[in-house]
């Protein structure tokens, strides 16, 4: 049998929510994706009762200086989240890590697994020293 890509597929929206008529909200499949990669980049390790070891903890790193070293170590620490919470999910084919003003931005380059087609989110972490 062979196998067909569903390109209008949804899923179920963050955050959770209810629609006027009492239904769970969805979102298109591309942008549930996208905001499973928030969940987990800007999760504290801790912060899930249930999941004590989910997400990055991005946010942590608000008042930490940059400089290459923290720009280095940032972009591990995201691929590594990413790989680890989300391997079922997408295949993760680059993360870049740059200062932006005051904020620190995080693109990460990926693929919905089935697909060869390449997305990028981008994400902003405000207060960066």
């Amino acid at each position: 049998m062979d196998r067909v890509l569903i390109t209008n597929r949804v899923d179920i929206a963050f955050p959770f929510g209810t629609d006027v008529d009492g239904r769970v909200t969805t979102t298109p499949y591309d942008r549930h994706v996208e905001q499973l990669i928030e969940q987990v980049l800007f999760t504290n390790p801790g912060e899930r009762v249930n999941r004590p070891d989910f997400g990055c903890g991005l946010l942590r790193t608000v008042f930490e200086p940059i400089r290459s070293e923290f720009l280095d170590s940032t972009e591990v620490t995201v691929r590594a989240a990413l790989l680890r919470w989300l391997s079922d999910v997408i295949h993760v084919v680059d993360v870049q890590i740059a200062q932006t003003e005051s904020k620190l931005q995080v693109s990460v380059a990926y693929s919905e697994l089935g697909t060869s087609i390449v997305s990028v989110a981008t994400i902003m972490v405000p207060g960066q020293r």
